[in-house]
């Protein structure tokens, strides 16, 4: 999709209501449900994230940014996701922590990112964080450089395959409890994107399906 037409559509991505939980669960795993009640009382503790769904021009095309994780021990192993991290001491609202950790995840500086709006919040009960997306934009194409602790390659997504229903599938993946189950799932450049991230863009798809 070209750049322009992403960009002329600005305004009505600013202005309409989100989609909603309705739309993140089109990506739920089936066990959610049931983590989310069994871990209410922890859910009032959660540690909080901030996250960016980052779109950006490339050969006059649109793209949006997505990273894979280093492989560490933890639940978020390898996994693909947007870029993001912890709130830390000074930042001053969760839209600066998600800005502040795109510069640091890939690079692109903060005053370089235009935040649109901020999506529907997300809990994610294995590492009891409550994520907080925004929907951001960068008018030239960033100078990306990956931050080589924390992530192990990037992932330039273009609109249209993003968009493409057929790159969803029902696939088997591998938990956090070491229980292999059928999740839906984007099938991204060859990455397979299920669970919080999954349910994060399926909130995104739907929205920019309202406005493209």
């Amino acid at each position: 999709m070209n750049f322009d037409v992403f960009v002329n559509s600005i305004p009505k991505i600013k202005n309409l209501e989100l989609p909603g939980e309705a739309s993140q669960f089109k990506m739920s795993p089936p066990f959610r449900q049931n983590l989310v009640e069994a871990n209410k009382e922890k859910m009032k503790f959660a540690k909080k994230a901030g996250v960016m769904a980052l779109f950006y021009p490339k050969h006059e095309e649109t793209y949006l940014m997505l990273i894979l994780r280093k492989s560490y021990k933890g639940v978020h192993s390898a996994q693909v996701g947007f870029p993001g991290g912890k709130v830390e001491e000074g930042d001053e609202d969760m839209k600066y922590t998600a800005l502040r950790e795109t510069y640091e995840e890939i690079g692109v500086p903060m005053d370089m990112i235009e935040v649109l709006k901020s999506m529907s919040l997300m809990y994610i009960p294995p590492s009891n964080f409550t994520v907080y997306p925004f929907l951001g934009v960068a008018l030239q194409t960033p100078n990306f450089m990956k931050q080589e602790s924390e992530v192990d390659d990037l992932i330039e997504v273009r609109l249209p395959d993003f968009l493409d229903d057929n790159n969803v599938a029902d696939v088997k993946v591998m938990t956090s409890l070491k229980t292999e189950i059928d999740v839906p799932a984007f099938m991204l450049n060859g990455h397979v994107v299920w669970g919080a991230t999954a349910m994060m863009l399926s909130e995104l798809k739907d929205l920019l399906k309202m406005t493209l």
